[in-house]
C-alpha cells in the first residue's frame, strides 16, 4: 500500500504552536538524499504519527541541518520497512511480531523497543446517533468479525433496542497495528475481520467517514477522537463492572479494557550507533515524551516510567520484551512491568 503521508522538515519550515495534525497532512519537498549522512526517516502507526510530528519539529527548530522525513503508513507497513533497514525508526501501536522478529533477524536489525505512550482504542459512532451510548466486547464481535460479512448489515441485528437503520463501518486497513490489536481484543484473533467496510491506514479518513454518516460506526486511536470530539460520540466498552469511557483516566487506572495499549518506538541500534544527529532525536524525543504525548492528545505514561525509557536506551537494551506476542487486555501497569521486567531493569514506580 503506498504511504498515506509525508513530511521533510527543514530548516525552511515554520515551526507552528501545537497544530491540528488530524486535519491537515504534512506536505514537504523529496526525501533527503544519500548525500545527508546524518538525515534518517520515520514510518509507521497513524496513531503514532501526531506524537513523532510534534517531536520533529521540537528537534528541527533546535538541529535544523539533518533533514528529517516522517510519513504514516501503518504499524505492519512500517515494520516490513524497519526490518528491511529502510528507515532509522518504526512507530508502532503493538508490539512487533514474530514474523516480523524473524525479518529483522534475516537482514541483521538490530533494535531497541522504546514504550512511548499509551492508547485507548476508541469506538466512534456520529454525534446525531441517538440510540447508541454504549457496546459491549460481544456485540463488537457480532458487527466485526469476518462471519458478520453479508449478514450483519443494520444497527438493530446488533441490538434489539437500536433502530432499523444501514449500519456503515469505518476501520483501520490490514497495514494497521490498531487493526491487529482490535481484532485479537475483539474476535479472537489479529486477521478475523469483516472486509466490506470503509478502510483506511490514516486514522483522518475514518474521522471523516464517521463523522459524515449518522449511520456509521468505527474505530481508532484516542489521539484522533480526542482531536475531533466535536464531531465524534465514544462509546463506553461494557465489561465485567460495567460501562467504562475512553479516557485518561480510566486508562491509567487500568479499567478500560481490553482496547487499551502500549505505543512504541524501534530504533534501529546500528543506525543509532553510527548517526549523532539520530541520537540527538530519540534521546530528545523520550526526554520529552510526556510533554509530546499530551500534545498530541495520546496518553502518556508515568512519570517515573520515562526516566526508565531513558535507562533502557542509554543502556542500550536491544530485543523485544513481547517475544513476538501480541497481548491483549493488558492494564498500563502489566504492559510496562512486561517491557521492564524481562531486561532486568529496575522496577517502575
Amino acid at each position: 500500500m503506498g504511504l498515506r503521508k509525508s513530511l521533510l522538515l527543514s530548516l525552511s519550515l515554520a515551526i507552528a504552536p501545537a497544530p491540528l495534525l488530524l486535519a491537515t497532512p504534512f506536505v514537504g519537498a523529496k526525501a533527503a538524499g544519500v548525500s545527508d549522512p546524518q538525515a534518517f526517516k520515520i514510518g509507521g502507526s497513524s496513531t503514532v504519527f501526531p506524537l513523532m510530528a510534534l517531536a520533529v519539529k521540537k528537534f528541527q527548530a533546535r538541529w535544523p541541518t539533518p533533514k528529517v522525513e516522517l510519513f504514516e503508513s501503518g504499524t505492519s507497513a512500517g515494520f516490513r520497512q524497519f526490518c528491511a533497514g529502510k528507515i532509522a525508526i518504526a512507530n508502532a501501536s503493538r508490539p512487533i511480531n514474530s514474523k516480523e522478529l524473524k525479518l529483522c533477524s534475516l537482514n541483521g536489525v538490530s533494535f531497541i523497543e522504546l514504550p512511548i505512550a499509551f492508547d485507548a482504542i476508541t469506538v466512534v459512532v456520529n454525534p446525531k446517533n441517538t440510540w447508541a451510548k454504549q457496546i459491549s466486547i460481544k456485540e463488537l464481535a457480532q458487527i466485526w468479525a469476518s462471519d458478520a460479512q453479508g449478514k450483519v448489515d443494520r444497527w438493530k441485528e446488533v441490538n434489539n433496542n437500536w433502530p432499523d437503520r444501514a449500519l456503515s463501518l469505518c476501520g483501520p486497513g490490514k497495514d494497521s497495528g490498531t487493526y491487529d490489536y482490535f481484532n485479537k481484543s475483539v474476535n479472537g484473533k489479529d486477521d478475523n475481520s469483516r472486509s466490506d467496510y470503509t478502510a483506511s491506514e490514516d486514522d483522518a479518513v475514518l474521522v471523516r467517514c464517521v463523522a459524515g454518516n449518522v449511520n456509521a460506526l468505527g474505530y481508532f486511536g484516542f489521539g484522533y477522537y480526542n482531536a475531533n470530539r466535536d464531531r465524534l460520540s465514544a462509546l463506553a466498552i461494557v465489561g465485567a463492572s460495567g460501562p467504562v469511557a475512553p479516557t485518561i483516566a480510566n486508562v491509567q487506572e487500568g479499567t478500560y479494557v481490553p482496547l487499551s495499549r502500549p505505543l512504541f518506538l524501534y530504533i534501529n541500534d546500528k543506525q543509532l550507533t553510527a548517526n549523532k544527529a539520530l541520537r540527538n532525536f530519540v534521546t530528545m524525543t523520550v526526554a520529552n515524551g510526556m510533554g509530546l504525548a499530551q500534545g498530541a492528545g495520546s496518553i502518556p505514561l508515568p512519570a517515573s516510567t520515562y526516566r526508565l525509557v531513558e535507562s533502557k536506551l542509554f543502556r542500550r537494551v536491544t530485543g523485544s520484551s513481547f517475544g513476538g506476542d501480541l497481548p491483549v487486555g493488558l492494564s498500563i501497569g502489566e504492559a510496562l512491568r512486561r517491557s521492564f521486567d524481562q531486561h532486568k531493569l529496575p522496577q517502575f514506580r
